[in-house]
């Protein structure tokens, strides 16, 4: 039976990491290669429906900047004696030409891969920071179509890597391969889909693999050490490491866990070990180097002074001085 045929429209336990989210009926070096044609995104488009953006918003200008893989980025950076930054924004919060705008700032100040949450109506893996982020692109009228579009205009102008972190029903309900090959010639270079069980990323990663995508698993502090140990295995880029059992969103500190997660997985795979979830604070960053993290995720704190300030303008400013601020303080 099909990868398709055993999801869609059930409700599963997400258990690779141990969250316990549930998964709700609802409406979640390769090859460096340039740009595909303008109509090869609009069939893709058109081929993964949705109310997707007109041909008109769609770039047709070819472009020479080629994308970077995941796992060539932190090559890079290890081999600078570095600790990778990876900032997190909600896609069309508070609309898309600002969040086109905050990846063209994130890029511009030093960020080694950016993350790009896709916005969803039941984010089970996020806090209210970007649960609220998510309703107000939704209600602004982003979709799955308009926010690949746009994602295909900026990503010449990037250089990091970006990564898009979406649930599994929009995945299915299009189709992994033909997801996999949109997100693929919009530029992006990795999938991060915080819901999907360990046991159903095998066909997920043949896609992916087929696409020239790198899938990114996430590992908790409540995943059991041989679980733990298959996923390092089969994540691809780096290894997420959730920091803190629960949803995203600022925590007033680095759990007191952290240290000895890494070490696990440090002892298990030479890949890199990213963290996330209540990183928010430069003396988040500083602490979580010194644990030995190989990447540093920021996500609400980006969310929240983005979308939540008095004007697409305030917002923008206030993301570039915290983007700064945490670039500065992952210095070694």
């Amino acid at each position: 039976m099909s990868l398709s045929s055993r999801l869609r429209g059930s409700v599963q336990s997400r258990v690779s990491g141990g969250l316990g989210w549930r998964r709700r009926a609802a409406c979640g070096d390769a090859p460096s290669l340039p740009l595909v044609p303008c109509r090869s995104l609009r069939s893709s488009l058109s081929a993964i429906g949705g109310n997707g953006a007109s041909s008109s918003s769609v770039v047709c200008s070819a472009s020479t900047t080629k994308s970077v893989s995941v796992s060539s980025r932190f090559a890079e950076i290890r081999q600078r004696g570095d600790v990778a930054f990876i900032p997190f924004i909600v896609a069309g919060d508070p609309d898309l030409e600002s969040t086109k705008e905050a990846l063209l700032r994130l890029d511009a100040l030093g960020a080694d891969i950016i993350e790009v949450g896709v916005p969803y109506s039941d984010p089970l893996a996020d806090g209210p920071t970007i649960q609220q982020a998510a309703t107000r692109a939704l209600d602004n009228g982003a979709t799955l179509d308009k926010v690949i579009a746009m994602l295909a205009e900026v990503s010449p102008k990037i250089k990091a890597p970006l990564v898009t972190f979406t649930y599994f029903n929009p995945i299915m309900s299009r189709g992994p391969e033909k997801f996999c090959e949109t997100i693929k010639a919009a530029g992006l270079s990795g999938l991060l889909v915080p819901d999907i069980p360990l046991e159903e990323t095998v066909a997920m990663r043949e896609h992916c693999k087929a696409a020239g995508i790198e899938l990114v698993l996430l590992t908790t502090p409540t995943t059991p050490a041989d679980r733990m140990s298959q996923i390092a295995e089969a994540s691809e880029g780096f290894i997420y490491l959730v920091s803190v059992t629960g949803v995203t969103g600022a925590r007033a500190e680095v759990s007191n866990r952290v240290e000895g997660l890494v070490e696990t997985l440090k002892a298990t795979t030479d890949k890199p070990v990213a963290v996330g979830f209540g990183v928010s604070k430069p003396e988040h960053v500083k602490q979580l180097v010194s644990l030995g993290a190989d990447g540093v995720i920021v996500g609400s704190a980006f969310v929240r002074a983005l979308g939540e300030s008095g004007s697409a303008a305030e917002g923008l400013d206030n993301l570039e001085k915290l983007g700064k601020e945490l670039k500065a303080a992952t210095a070694k």
